[in-house]
């Protein structure tokens, strides 16, 4: 029995839009967790950079931005596309090269704590500048 059939091979119809849009991703970049790599300023915008993305291999996802998840906005609102770890550079180099800013790592500190920080700081000053105004014991 041969191992290959002999003739043209013939590449089967996609079964639907998924299964065509499954067939172009290339799997070493499905690894690792979810990194953001782009901000959109909508969902039309998140769909074009996926599709970007899709046509060199490399799966993705969007999600509503943090501070916009309001159910009401549908389309409208920021949102971030993420890709797996292991496809992050070669996102990067896909939307250097499509004149599309590729988003800069996040800072490590949360708002909150941004927050505590300037709280201190006005804490200092304005302990510093009482002990200023009423003189230091002679």
């Amino acid at each position: 029995m041969p191992l290959v059939i002999g003739g043209e091979l013939r590449e089967e119809p996609a079964a639907s839009e998924a299964h065509e849009r499954a067939r172009k991703i290339r799997p070493e970049y499905t690894h690792g967790d979810l990194v953001r790599v782009a901000g959109a300023r909508n969902q039309s915008e998140a769909e074009l950079i996926q599709n970007l993305l899709l046509e060199e291999g490399i799966p993705s996802m969007f999600r509503r931005s943090a501070g916009f998840d309001v159910p009401d906005f549908l389309a409208a609102g920021a949102r971030d596309v993420l890709v797996a770890e292991s496809a992050a550079e070669a996102a990067h180099d896909v939307l250097t090269e499509a004149d599309i800013e590729p988003a800069q790592p996040r800072q490590s500190s949360t708002p909150a704590a941004r927050v505590l920080l300037w709280i201190v700081v006005g804490l200092l000053v304005g302990a510093a500048l009482i002990w200023l105004a009423l003189g230091s014991p002679r």
